[in-house]
């Protein structure tokens, strides 16, 4: 290994921490398509499998950026880089290996042996970040499902091996604390047992939704690349106080709070998990939860990072990402792309931002922000404002004296234009949207007029 292919991030190392070495295979197909320099495009893996380990408190001894000319089916790694790793492995001795890839069983176990210490892929280490970030109970049964069907072919001491030895966090910490030598038939029964208890919780959650639907408040979801500083938006619109750090997953359950925009609409802002590059499609399911709000949502916030010099990449990342959710990302008007960060941008970037803004590529609506400080906020506002608007309607309602809940209704989720008292009811005339309307229907049977007095048919009302 050429000294040029280390990277050492040297910091001092406390007694509890696990020492972690990352090696980032590569291959020339991937650098050439990544659209970068070869040299900015290993770069940019190393650092982002670093920032995976740093998210559950690895020390990071050593990194190896590893260029891969042909995959060995036993260990993925040549002999000759197996070697040279291997020599650096035995001085460094650490807790843990991670290979930035997806290994098969086989090709783990053999890493093993040749290094003599254990080894995790990007998937057992996103898993690992995923045990440690979920507190719904949905959360927590859908990481532990996901953990085990990674886990079934790969029945060796991957449960308990670190917190036996360091008495620390331990890999894949949730399940191994509870089982210390798990074989295939036990794990085959928890997942039976695992996926009926995940069907009683998601009944439940369908229930609540069907509750919440009565209350007809427009849901506006954030999605984006992890670490692109959603939560920090999240709780600057909303002054909360979600836990927000900088951290690839620092949330993996859904968050939801009251937002009013800029001419005192109520939504409902809701936070998801960042996405990642590579993600395993059997892992989506593992916050499947909170990617139900964006599929349902009516506003998506894109929140993309402009400081990170791979921001176009990542939005690619989740535009696919969306794409397998069935959202089309080009043609669905509920997206907003909000351009966080900008703050950070030096003045080359802000003149490229500030050409893109003037003349955009495509028809998504930008707002440029800076979550931290506050800035862009009003514009954003209007923005989602102006998206809620657009199918919403004016019309009149007649409704009857006694009946003073349709009209605390309309008070309290419509635009009230103006309200004139009648012969044997008060003339509401309101502005809300097509599903408030039905929702109204629905829930005071009372139909509603055009200004041409003609009922509203069209709709199905």
């Amino acid at each position: 290994m050429d000294d040029d292919q280390k990277s050492f991030h040297v910091r001092t190392q406390t007694e509890d921490e696990i020492i972690a070495v990352v090696v980032v295979p590569y291959t020339k197909k991937d650098a050439d398509g990544s659209g970068f320099s070869p040299e900015r495009y290993v770069e940019y893996k190393t650092e982002e499998a670093t920032g995976l380990a740093h998210a559950i408190h690895l020390h990071v001894a050593q990194t190896f950026p590893v260029k891969i000319t042909q995959i060995r089916p036993s260990t993925y790694l040549g002999k000759g880089q197996l070697e040279t790793i291997g020599e650096d492995i035995t001085e460094i001795a650490p807790d843990v290996v991670i290979i930035d890839h997806n290994l098969s069983p086989g090709q783990q176990r053999n890493l093993e042996k040749a290094w003599d210490t254990k080894v995790i892929d990007r998937t057992g280490l996103i898993l690992e970040i995923f045990g440690a970030r979920a507190q719904t109970k949905e959360g927590k049964i859908q990481v532990e499902l996901a953990a085990l069907e990674y886990q079934k072919s790969r029945l060796v001491r991957s449960w308990t091996h670190l917190e036996r030895q360091k008495g620390g966090a331990g890999f894949m910490g949730g399940p191994g604390e509870r089982q210390i030598e798990i074989d295939r038939r036990l794990i085959t029964d928890r997942i039976a047992r695992l996926k009926k208890e995940l069907d009683t919780v998601r009944r439940t959650r369908e229930l609540q939704q069907e509750s919440r639907k009565k209350v007809p408040l427009p849901v506006v979801s954030l999605v984006g690349y992890t670490n692109a500083g959603k939560s920090t938006l999240f709780n600057a619109l909303t002054e909360s106080d979600v836990f927000a750090k900088d951290l690839l997953f620092a949330t993996l359950d859904p968050t939801m709070r009251k937002l009013e925009t800029d001419n005192g609409l109520d939504v409902i802002l809701s936070d998801t998990v960042g996405f990642i590059s590579d993600l395993p499609t059997h892992l989506i399911a593992a916050f499947r939860a909170t990617l139900e709000h964006v599929e349902h949502a009516d506003i998506i916030l894109h929140v993309r990072d402009m400081s990170n010099p791979n921001n176009e990449e990542q939005r690619n990342d989740v535009i696919d990402i969306m794409r397998d959710l069935g959202i089309d990302y080009d043609e669905d008007e509920r997206i907003i792309e909000v351009l966080n960060k900008i703050d950070l941008l030096d003045e080359e970037a802000q003149a490229d931002l500030e050409q893109t803004l003037r003349f955009p590529k495509n028809k998504i609506d930008m707002i440029p922000v800076s979550a931290i400080k506050k800035t862009g906020f009003e514009a954003l506002r209007h923005c989602i404002s102006e998206k809620l608007m657009r199918d919403h309607q004016t019309v009149r309602f007649d409704i009857p004296f006694e009946n003073g809940k349709a009209i605390a209704w309309l008070h309290q989720y419509a635009d009230i234009i103006d309200t004139k008292n009648g012969t044997h009811a008060i003339e509401m005339h309101a502005r809300l949207s097509k599903a408030d309307i039905g929702r109204f229907v629905d829930k005071f049977n009372i139909a509603p007029y055009q200004e041409e007095g003609k009922s509203v048919s069209d709709n199905g009302f």
